[in-house]
């Protein structure tokens, strides 16, 4: 596909309603005024019911929810799945060639942003039909028969709501970053996730068991329900550490400062002025340099390739795997489904409820699910580092624009870029492997709330990112001559 035909389409993609970029400097105090409503109006909709849905709906992405952003029955139940999807197929297309563009000339990315705000749309509506007329997200017969309507106008009323609920998600995210701080995609997973650890912690419902949920609960009924004796045998210490909850605060409070320590590690480039003598600076170039977010793209390939394979089920169709509810227990499906905590590899437990389920399965299915990750990570950012302007042209780029360059070099983009082909490309490929690792690891072990390794560490880079961008918009505030060298006017 060439990009002339893209660019035949881009004047109607440019008629698409958007949010528009402020024309001034936006001043911080404003930003974080437009980042909390946006905060505050997600909660709200993720509090609004999806009208007619039935209590005996499937929800097709309760494994993603972590990272999805978006809660199960409400209206925003798509949460950014669309966004991530579209990001995701636009990304594929453009590192395979398929789709030929220089995302460090403006006018292509620009064509790259309207051609995904585009499959945007495109995604809501195919992610929205799936669930409502292939029989996971129900009608309310008792609401029809009510309103004296047949089920197909309550599927329609619950597809139009979840259209809408996808919509609202795109230009909450445009708010926040055009006139926010960060991004909206960043900030409702930080939400979501955040919201179901402090749930793991406090949770008092019980299971089917009569144990509670939450891990302070759980453990208030261990101390009243398990003496010294019990807990000491092998059987007791087992169940403290994967059913009570030490497995995964253990990896939950590792991967935090894992994360923190790997966010916080960089080569420094230095940098000086080409016109102001004595003035000095430094190019930082993290360990995790594309961040954690290819892991959503790694993750949110293996939801709609699940989804695919769950919707074929129902219909009939088992060769590529059998499904219990919404988790897949044979086939190819099985191996390619991501791993959450003990419950999904301890053959004791996986073949408590599944028997049929081998142990050398169990060994395949962790050993793939694996190679997906750090494959995956490795992949998506270095297509992620392209995409997004971070790579060695665009980086060079800005920093001559800024007036910088690397001390002992001539001020020229393509000596700055060569210089950078050095460190960017390989930085990526480290970083991208170090994510898969950590996500594997976090997988294995559990978190805290059952949010996955992967929605755990997309919420401590973000929350590090966002005290970041924090930082920056203060100090932008006090020094104004440091807004041209940070872009922001």
């Amino acid at each position: 596909m060439e990009d002339t035909l893209l660019r035949s389409f881009q004047p109607y993609f440019e008629r698409l309603p958007t949010v528009a970029r402020p024309k001034r400097y936006v001043p911080f105090k404003e930003k974080f005024m437009w980042t909390v409503i946006i905060l505050v109006l997600y909660f709200v909709l993720s509090n609004v019911p999806l009208f007619g849905l039935s209590p005996q709906s499937i929800d097709l992405f309760e494994q993603y929810r972590a990272f999805f952003a978006g809660k199960s029955g409400s209206i925003i139940a798509l949460g950014i799945g669309p966004i991530v999807t579209a990001s995701i197929i636009l990304q594929l297309l453009v590192g395979a060639g398929v789709v030929r563009l220089d995302l460090s000339k403006p006018e292509d990315q620009r064509l790259f942003q309207d051609t995904q705000k585009f499959l945007v749309f495109i995604m809501v509506v195919l992610e929205s039909l799936p669930q409502i007329y292939g029989g996971f997200m129900q009608p309310d017969p008792a609401l029809a028969t009510k309103l004296g309507v047949g089920l197909g106008v309550i599927r329609l009323m619950l597809l139009i709501q979840l259209v809408i609920g996808g919509i609202l998600i795109l230009y909450m995210d445009e708010v926040v970053s055009k006139w926010g701080i960060g991004s909206g995609v960043s900030l409702f997973i930080v939400a979501g996730i955040s919201q179901a650890i402090i749930t793991g912690v406090f949770n008092w419902k019980v299971d089917t068991r009569g144990i509670p949920i939450g891990l302070v609960p759980k453990w208030a009924w261990i101390a009243q329900n398990m003496n010294a004796q019990q807990i000491l045998t092998s059987s007791g210490i087992k169940f403290l550490l994967v059913e009570g909850g030490i497995l995964a605060l253990i990896s939950t409070v590792l991967i935090f400062l894992i994360v923190i320590y790997a966010e916080s590690t960089r080569v420094e480039i230095p940098l000086s002025h080409s016109l102001v003598r004595g003035a000095r600076g430094k190019f930082p170039l993290k360990l995790v340099y594309a961040s954690v977010l290819p892991m959503i793209f790694v993750r949110a390939l293996q939801a709609n390739i699940q989804m695919i394979g769950l919707i074929l089920y129902r219909k009939g169709i088992e060769i590529f795997g059998v499904y219990d509810g919404t988790r897949p227990i044979s086939g190819i499906m099985y191996y390619l489904s991501p791993l959450r905590g003990p419950f999904t590899w301890m053959p004791s437990i996986v073949q408590r409820a599944h028997p049929e389920i081998t142990t050398w399965q169990i060994g395949v299915h962790i050993l793939i699910d694996t190679v997906i990750l750090i494959a995956g990570g490795i992949i998506f950012a270095i297509f992620w580092t392209e995409t997004s302007g971070m790579g060695p042209k665009t980086v060079a780029r800005q920093i001559t624009r800024s007036g910088m360059q690397i001390p002992g070099f001539r001020r020229d983009p393509a000596v700055l870029e060569r210089f950078l082909k050095r460190y960017i490309p390989k930085v990526t490929v480290i970083g991208g492997a170090i994510i898969g690792i950590l996500t594997v690891i976090a997988s294995l072990l559990g978190t805290i709330g059952n949010t996955s390794g992967t929605g755990l560490l997309l919420t401590v880079s973000i929350m590090y990112k966002l005290y970041e961008d924090l930082a920056k918009e203060q100090a932008m505030e006090m020094h104004p001559v440091l807004r041209k060298f940070l872009g922001a006017e």
